[in-house]
């Protein structure tokens, strides 16, 4: 299969691709937060394409995109007023609602659950292409199933060229990090995959919220994931990534008695100087925003310089920090050392 690449910005490149897609074509799209792989929602066939295409285990839940507010309607069968309370603060934008799901929806966008994701992406270009399609997209992340998520239309191309009909490029993600997914299908709120809006902004606005257990831990294999991201190995670069939790100099000494040939350190910026191995940096240590703007490129680049075994400093697990560690942790396989 041919894939095109557009500029965005090209006369006539949002149309193209709101055709394609309207017609069952695949299309990645950039959205605020990574780009996603689009399909026509209503069209249980070019969903289908999407699991092909990425690699996907079928069990594994879609989000809808759409462009208005209202679509949600058609999309799920109850909006309880919370979802108002959420869609007001944070629409458009990097939330994702979980909501009891309608009978239009394919199953093969729910993954068989009685439930849908649905998200109002901020990002011009995306809102533009969904308008353009004339229909809500379902839209995983534009990578191959467990690899690290694309954050430019370079990384698509990487890893989904000559499987996907078209690439529409809007330049870097500025948020780096999927979407915040919140599930309001059961008695009290709960996250199924934090982002950069956080659990505190959710409590301010909604009040008791519930962290699942799978947001820092594995999903037991028998249980169904409510979430994408919840239940497989996700965002790992071929590399073997070890998660290093301790103060800086303890995780400079660990790493330096481990360095040599293939081994990197995966660090803060400025912290290059005392290491004694490769290094790739994912943003400074107090940025956590930043720290997701860059971390999904800084995997890339560990295969890319071919290297076998990155120790990753431990981010905080607070604010945007715990999308960021979460990421980390599905990276890594859950392999955290404690030091220090």
């Amino acid at each position: 299969m041919k894939t095109t690449w557009w500029k965005a910005e090209e006369p006539g490149a949002v149309e193209q691709a709101g055709k394609l897609l309207r017609e069952g074509g695949l299309v990645a799209i950039p959205t605020e937060t990574v780009y996603g792989l689009a399909a026509n929602a209503w069209d249980s066939t070019a969903v289908e394409g999407i699991f092909a295409a990425k690699g996907r285990p079928q069990d594994n839940p879609l989000i809808i995109h759409i462009a208005r507010e209202s679509q949600v309607q058609e999309l799920a069968a109850a909006v309880p007023a919370l979802a108002q309370k959420l869609f007001q603060a944070f629409w458009p934008g990097p939330l994702t609602v979980v909501l009891p799901k309608s009978s239009r929806v394919p199953s093969q966008v729910s993954g068989n659950l009685p439930t849908v994701a649905v998200r109002f992406p901020s990002h011009p270009v995306a809102q533009a292409v969904i308008q353009a399609a004339g229909v809500p997209l379902a839209a995983p992340s534009a990578n191959r199933s467990g690899r690290p998520s694309p954050t430019s239309a370079q990384h698509v191309w990487e890893d989904l060229s000559g499987r996907i009909a078209g690439i529409l490029d809007g330049g870097s993600c500025p948020v780096g990090v999927e979407s915040t997914v919140v599930s309001l299908a059961q008695d009290t709120p709960r996250l199924l995959r934090p982002g950069s809006i956080t659990v505190e902004q959710l409590r301010a606005v909604i009040g008791e919220v519930d962290v699942d257990p799978a947001v820092l831990s594995p999903l037991q294999k028998e249980t169904a994931a409510s979430s994408p991201g919840m239940k497989y190995q996700h965002y790992a670069p071929l590399a073997r990534v070890i998660l290093v939790e301790g103060p800086y100099a303890a995780y400079r000494d660990f790493v330096n008695s481990h360095a040599g040939p293939g081994v990197a350190a995966l660090c803060y910026e400025g912290e290059q100087e005392g290491l004694r191995t490769d290094t790739v940096c994912f943003g400074r240590e107090q940025d956590a925003s930043g720290q997701a703007r860059a971390l999904f490129d800084a995997l890339r680049q560990l295969d890319a310089r071919g290297i076998r075994i990155a120790y990753a400093r431990c981010p905080r697990q607070e604010g945007i920090g715990l999308a960021v560690y979460n990421r980390l942790l599905r990276a890594a396989g859950f392999e955290v050392i404690h030091i220090g």
